[in-house]
């Protein structure tokens, strides 16, 4: 790659000195070539570092199972099933029965908060309210 770059370097070179440019006439197959060498590079490097994470996860994967350690997937995972777990029991959970007379006295409380909070509101507050 570094070579390629250090002729065209000359190249350019020359023309800034006033050399006439060459004209290569297999230019365009020279280049695709090149281009093709490159991406199968770029292809061996990305299946040599594929190969190279997949030991390491072996490796990883081993450590945690000697130790007893979960993945953090794994655990977020086991979390979230925890989760669903107990809604799911809740929904299913009979209801209890409300003793009789609870609600009647829970609008009148709420009624009394009202007036309480409105009698700390200011002057002009208090006024929109009591309309």
């Amino acid at each position: 790659f570094s070579l390629v770059l250090s002729l065209g370097a000359t190249k350019d070179m020359g023309k800034m000195l006033g050399g006439d440019e060459e004209k290569d006439p297999d230019a365009a197959k020279k280049e695709e070539e090149r281009q093709e060498a490159l991406r199968q590079q770029e292809e061996e490097r990305k299946a040599k570092y594929a190969k190279m994470e997949a030991e390491r996860e072996v490796m990883r994967q081993g450590i945690r199972d000697k130790y007893g350690i979960k993945k953090k997937e794994e655990k977020e995972a086991e979390a979230q099933a925890a989760l669903e777990a107990n809604a799911e029991g809740s929904l299913t959970r009979p209801k209890k029965a409300i003793p009789p007379g609870c609600g009647d006295e829970e609008e009148e409380e709420e009624e009394s908060i009202l007036d309480t909070v409105i009698k700390y509101l200011p002057g002009p507050l208090q006024d929109m309210f009591k309309k």
